[in-house]
């Protein structure tokens, strides 16, 4: 089959296209959409979309702000969305709370792929931060955990292993959001073994290209990118500027 270019536009925005277009179809009319686009996690095979949500700023600051949150949960995974990214350091903790909070209510757990972080340093203390991770999150087996910004990487990662051999966890990682580290981070990615890695890419912030993204795929390690838009910068950049005229050509 031979693809058009504005076929091929429409297969590389489709992820995002459809994480942000879908839930408006109702005013849109019936909006065609490419399908989901989904990458493999290496360890096993699985599937994953390349779009997840980001949980920093998760938080139910009022009853209007966790309605809305609780309703994009629900059509999270009506549009074939499944990964939910938190950490125990995002809102103090409310944010894990409140997605283990919302899957409840809305009995989507067994539809989401869980991650969180944990950002302690000692072995017990560690643990007691993994365990509270299954309270907020309201669940007995999570996903994936990963050591937040590397804290204490040897030490943590050996605590995740633990929990991952009791069967309670899927998958383990690291994390950074600064290229500061990716030295450190390369080296772990070396040494360490773990299914999961976390890291700063965009479109203005390619370091990660040139040794880390080729490393991971060599290790058999899968990525997850933080940070796509610059915690908000890429779309400041571009704010009251019209869209190019090719913009049509992915509708």
């Amino acid at each position: 089959m031979q693809l058009t270019r504005r076929d091929v536009l429409k297969l590389g925005m489709g992820a995002s296209a459809a994480a942000a277009l879908r839930p408006f179809d109702s005013l849109q009319g019936q909006a065609t959409l490419s399908p989901l686009i989904t990458r493999i996690i290496p360890a096993t095979g699985e599937r994953l979309p390349v779009v997840g949500i980001g949980g920093r700023d998760w938080e139910a600051e009022t009853p209007a702000i966790r309605a809305e949150l609780k309703e994009v949960l629900r059509r999270f995974p009506e549009l074939g969305g499944k990964l939910i990214d938190t950490a125990t350091g995002y809102r103090n903790g409310a944010s894990e709370a409140l997605f283990g909070e919302l899957a409840r209510e809305l009995g989507v757990r067994d539809k989401l792929f869980m991650a969180t972080k944990i950002n302690v340093s000692g072995k017990q203390a560690g643990l007691a931060q993994i365990e509270l991770c299954f309270q907020r999150l309201q669940t007995d087996r999570l996903d994936l955990i990963c050591v937040h910004n590397l804290r204490d990487t040897v030490a943590q990662l050996q605590n995740l292993r633990e929990v991952k051999q009791a069967g309670r966890l899927r998958y383990i990682g690291v994390t950074t959001s600064s290229d500061d580290q990716y030295g450190e981070l390369e080296s772990f990615m070396r040494t360490e073994a773990m299914d999961f890695v976390q890291m700063d890419y965009a479109i203005d912030s390619r370091l990660a290209a040139d040794r880390l993204l080729p490393l991971a795929a060599d290790r058999g390690r899968a990525v997850m990118i933080n940070l796509p838009f610059g915690r908000g910068r890429l779309f400041a950049a571009v704010r009251n500027q019209p869209l190019p005229d090719w913009a049509k050509e992915i509708d």
